[in-house]
């Protein structure tokens, strides 16, 4: 799954590497904590142009709360735990269903956390990223919410809200006894489940919103995520990315090691 995560990239650097466009007042807040319901950036395309012989789609950056809020919700507290999505189920849930259909985007990050359970139920967690530290987009959905206690066209009246699609992790034996890649195996011992990392290839695809068959992209993008996540690699961090008070890049430190011997002073 994916319940925090690292985006730290300039407005200026993501545009660039996402080739997309960007409003030239967006601000995006560096974070390396990021959390559900915090303000992040996704990449979508839309179709722009008012006659239809002009209409071209356009790849652009904009800023969504993290926690999917569907259309016909009542209030904005639906999307707390709609945060991910399952590819399992993405295509039937009432939240994600019409989403999935023509509303499809990435979700950019630099690496995301984990947690992994030990001895005695204990929990250490771990950052995972790319190896060559390029970012990674996750495929996501996004939709527009209208805040009915606010007047049409009043400022804060719409609310776009996003989730990223997860997956199965790959099984720790079934790597080892195929020779794959030591770092599937190790994604499986972390968490059973893992968000979805788009491929340079699969992106065009899963952001067309005319896009006709949703469930094959689905499937295709799935298919094709444990072969990305090849590409990452993981190491344990200290255990203060679990409040979400922390913010800075020490957070990505190693552990401090724990001491053998009480401390003389």
């Amino acid at each position: 799954m994916c319940g925090r995560y690292v985006m730290a990239k300039t407005t200026a650097d993501l545009v660039a590497e996402a080739e997309a466009e960007a409003d030239a007042f967006l601000e995006l807040r560096s974070s390396w904590n990021v959390a559900p319901t915090s303000d992040v950036p996704v990449v979508l395309e839309r179709f722009v142009g008012e006659r239809q012989q002009e209409r071209r789609r356009v790849r652009q950056v904009h800023v969504a709360r993290w926690g999917l809020v569907p259309g016909w919700a009542k209030d904005a507290s639906a999307g707390v735990r709609a945060f991910n999505a399952r590819s399992e189920t993405v295509l039937e849930k009432p939240t994600f269903r019409d989403a999935v259909v023509s509303r499809r985007c990435a979700v950019p990050v630099q690496g995301y956390y984990e947690w992994k359970t030990g001895p005695g139920k204990t929990k250490r967690p771990y950052y995972v990223q790319r190896a060559d530290g390029a970012l990674t987009f996750f495929a996501g959905l996004y939709e527009w919410w209208r805040d009915p206690a606010k007047a049409p066209g009043e400022p804060g009246s719409w609310l776009l809200s996003t989730s990223i699609l997860t997956a199965a992790a790959p099984h720790p034996a079934e790597i080892r006894s195929a020779g794959q890649p030591d770092v599937l195996a190790e994604l499986g011992e972390l968490h059973d489940r893992m968000p979805v990392p788009l491929s340079r290839q699969s992106m065009p695809a899963w952001l067309d919103p005319a896009a006709p068959d949703a469930a094959a992209l689905v499937h295709r993008v799935v298919a094709q995520a444990h072969g990305e996540a090849a590409r990452w690699t993981l190491r344990e961090v200290g255990p203060a990315v679990g409040s979400i008070r922390n913010d800075g890049p020490e957070l990505l430190a190693a552990p401090a090691p724990e001491a053998t011997e009480p401390a003389l002073f």
